[in-house]
């Protein structure tokens, strides 16, 4: 299959059919390239609080609930899209409300109309000190006429154990949003590293640029970037593609399962399978003095 994923500039909304055009005109133009999953960002849905007037989609907590309750209209827009072009989509990531404080949530929305939602798990520090968001719902794994599918959102690929429980996926999507190269590298190691322990693909797609109407956003920095073990049927560097830093666009690459399944069965090195070999290994609980 082919993969592309968005470097997403946000815009200022004036109205839904604006809307409606710029996801169609994204949409369109990865599916004219040949593309089979897109990836779009983390909180890339944020812009829809523009549509409410920018008082308050500079409003950290009304931006919020605003976008919230245009996710089930954006998410019949996407349906369409994907049904129209066949192809499957991870929707930019928006808060969802809940009985208690707004989720940060992607859906992968498939050519048929089935959406599946996946919450992120763990919060950065600007989510739970100063906009309030909780973790969500548990991981998921998706399965698909591509093949099986994970998320996991930004910071939340940084983590080993959310990538293992995500290790019979082929294709681990990480729409993130950072705001400097170093949170941009934090991911993207996160995703690489990811993709060697679990000897699948990674897909990292960044919002970039501007949002200067958002306390939440402000400038975003980031590019797209598919990535593999550095193993048998992969790049030595693991980048099957990597586009250019705020370079807005689709970066693509060709994904082939077969060799997924080949370097985890025959690799010159079987991370994933190996993985629980970690377990039980004694640690010396105090320092051993050498000085």
């Amino acid at each position: 299959m082919k993969i592309a994923t968005a470097a997403y500039p946000l815009d200022v909304l004036t109205s839904w059919a604006q809307y409606e055009d710029k996801i169609a005109s994204w949409v369109g133009n990865a599916a004219d390239k040949g593309a089979d999953l897109l990836v779009f960002p983390e909180y890339g849905a944020m812009e829809l609080a523009t549509l409410d007037g920018m008082e308050i989609a500079g409003d950290l907590e009304k931006s919020l609930f605003s976008v919230s309750d245009r996710i089930a209209d954006a998410d019949v827009l996407h349906q369409r899209l994907a049904a129209e072009h066949g192809v499957h989509i991870v929707a930019a990531s928006a808060p969802a409300a809940t009985k208690t404080r707004p989720v940060n949530r992607a859906r992968l929305i498939a050519p048929g109309g089935q959406i599946g939602i996946q919450d992120k798990q763990i919060m950065t520090r600007f989510e739970r000190e100063v906009w309030d968001i909780i973790g969500g719902g548990p991981l998921r794994i998706f399965d698909t006429e591509i093949g099986r599918i994970g998320i996991l959102i930004c910071y939340d690929s940084e983590f080993p154990l959310l990538g293992r429980a995500l290790s019979s996926c082929d294709v681990i999507a990480v729409p993130s949003v950072t705001e400097a190269l170093a949170g941009y590298w934090r991911v993207r190691t996160g995703s690489m590293a990811r993709a060697l322990e679990n000897q699948c693909v990674t897909a990292m797609s960044s919002c970039v640029g501007e949002a200067d109407w958002s306390d939440a956003l402000g400038t975003c920095i980031g590019a797209g970037g598919i990535f593999g073990p550095m193993d048998t049927g992969f790049p030595p560097d693991g980048v099957l593609a990597v586009g250019k830093i705020c370079a807005p666009g689709w970066t693509y690459a060709e994904v082939d399962l077969e060799t997924i399944a080949n370097v985890r069965t025959d690799g010159v090195v079987l991370n994933r399978a190996h993985w629980d070999e970690q377990r039980g290994r004694d640690v010396t609980p105090d320092p051993i003095p050498l000085r």
